[in-house]
């Protein structure tokens, strides 16, 4: 409990004004709602998956590196970070293009958080989107997240029917 009270607070000031997408929603949101979704649907969820849930962004989006994350959270945690870690030196479309094309190679941990992750982005482009995203954008964002969730299917059926129930409402939503 002391590593992840320990990476929940570091997280948050890593991620210190920072805002979703909506440009409300303060950023450290994202990860706690992605720990929680694990907590809520995984029986005995390892504590290094929780912290890694937490963490699954500080690498991508701030000045935190994976040494630190590994100095700080252990080789385990720092591993789970980098798997979720999408190369900001790449485009939107080629970091998209390889996250589908590689997410079927992730551990089934790592699969585990990106089902996760993709869960509350898709809930955050239904019930609270980017302010400059038209119909059209959130509708691609949708099939893309639904053909990353397809590679991994067979992690967890429950999350899996989750995402599933998410993708229809988006579905009659934005049409």
């Amino acid at each position: 409990m002391k590593q992840l009270s320990k990476a929940i607070v570091f997280a948050a000031q890593c991620h210190s004004g920072q805002y979703r997408k909506d440009g409300k929603t303060p950023y450290i949101n994202h990860p706690l709602e992605v720990m929680n979704l694990v907590i809520m649907n995984v029986d005995h969820p390892h504590s290094d998956i929780l912290i890694a849930a937490v963490l699954h962004d500080v690498v991508e989006d701030t000045h935190v590196t994976s040494s630190e994350i590994k100095h700080m959270f252990g080789a385990s945690v720092a591993k789970l970070v980098d798997e979720l870690t999408d190369d900001k030196a790449l485009s939107k479309e080629e970091r998209k293009r390889v996250q589908l094309h590689e997410v079927h190679a992730l551990s089934d941990e790592g699969k585990l958080l990106r089902l996760c992750d993709k869960i509350c982005n898709v809930y955050d482009i239904l019930y609270a989107p980017p302010g400059n995203w038209d119909v059209k954008r959130r509708m691609d964002y949708l099939h893309w997240a639904k053909a990353v969730v397809d590679k991994i299917r067979g992690t967890h059926s429950i999350l899996e029917t989750r995402f599933d129930e998410l993708y229809a409402a988006g579905m009659k939503l934005l049409k």
